[in-house]
């Protein structure tokens, strides 16, 4: 028995697979690396090289491997690029998703935990999002998160499929120091490649009606996420009933200007952030509680911004060295 991780070679889906070694459970890690890194797959985690969009593959990884649940972390996650690739967004988010379903339909696995977003929310009204708050995305990358949930929906009254949705807030930290967030988009990659270059790092729109006048986030820690997905799996695997959905979040909210200074702070560079214009799509605040998460899957922040925002400058400064 073991579970089939796509997506498994990325930054957050290889601190899942860590977090289910930990737990006794045995990972399988299904991923193209378009943007995942083999080093990050540990040498005792079979590794399988493929997309999602590959049926006949995943049914072949779902056989070879004795799989009897999936964590689906893959799948192309910018949501502001997604604003000038919606058919890509789509065909990775949505077309792939419903061949993992067909696939894990036709061997008979029915327990998935599925990698959602805060960005089905768009731009909340609430002050603090909860899991009933209005879904109104502003990006084909929320909108196929969203279509996501409703397929698992869908898929469980079809076919009696166990499932849960983890909404994911600012995903930052490092819970291993080989492990990285390399993604070019990110905020913290951006602000800590420009560093490392000897470039300012940029803030998009200081002019949010927030204190500082910058967007305000929740920012969570990726070991933390991966502990939760693990709690996850072994509801499904007992049988137990879990919410649809889940917020993973913090319940407070921190501006791009104050975690810029955490940054000056964990990497001892001072540095006046450039302003540049606001990005298409970004919402002035979004803050999240996670009340139901730590009630049945175990959520709760052990880490502070600082420490996280230290603990992936380290990774990352590492990973810059190394390569």
């Amino acid at each position: 028995m073991s579970w089939l991780v796509t997506g498994g070679a990325g930054y957050i889906g290889s601190h899942v697979v860590r977090a289910l070694q930990s737990a006794g459970l045995r990972p399988v890690v299904l991923d193209d690396l378009s943007t995942g890194h083999e080093g990050f797959v540990p040498n005792d985690v079979p590794f399988v090289l493929g997309s999602i969009l590959d049926g006949s593959l995943i049914l072949r990884a779902i056989a070879d491997h004795d799989v009897t649940g999936v964590i689906h972390v893959a799948g192309y996650k910018y949501a502001g690029v997604s604003l000038t690739k919606p058919l890509h967004t789509y065909d990775q988010n949505v077309t792939g998703t419903t061949r993992l379903l067909a696939a894990m339909q036709e061997s008979g696995v029915n327990r998935m935990v599925f990698s959602s977003s805060a960005a089905v929310y768009g731009t909340p009204t609430d002050e603090i999002v909860t899991e009933s708050t209005a879904k109104t995305p502003e990006s084909p990358y929320g909108e196929s998160k969203l279509i996501g949930e409703w397929l698992l929906k869908d898929q469980e009254r079809a076919s009696g499929l166990k499932h849960t949705s983890l909404r994911y807030f600012n995903v930052i930290g490092s819970g291993d120091p080989g492990l990285y967030d390399s993604s070019p988009h990110n905020l913290l990659p951006l602000v800590f490649t420009a560093l490392v270059e000897g470039r300012t790092p940029r803030i998009n729109g200081n002019d949010y009606p927030t204190p500082d006048g910058t967007c305000v986030r929740d920012y969570i820690d990726v070991g933390d996420l991966a502990v939760s997905h693990v709690a996850a799996a072994k509801r499904l695997e007992a049988g137990d009933a879990l919410e649809p959905a889940y917020n993973l979040g913090s319940g407070t909210g921190f501006s791009v200007g104050e975690i810029m200074a955490k940054v000056a702070e964990a990497t001892g560079i001072p540095f006046t952030p450039e302003i540049a214009p606001r990005r298409p799509g970004d919402p002035a605040r979004i803050v999240a509680a996670g009340d139901l998460a730590a009630r049945d899957l175990d959520w709760r922040m052990r880490h502070s911004v600082r420490e996280m925002v230290e603990a992936q400058w380290n990774a990352t400064r590492r990973a810059t060295q190394l390569s």
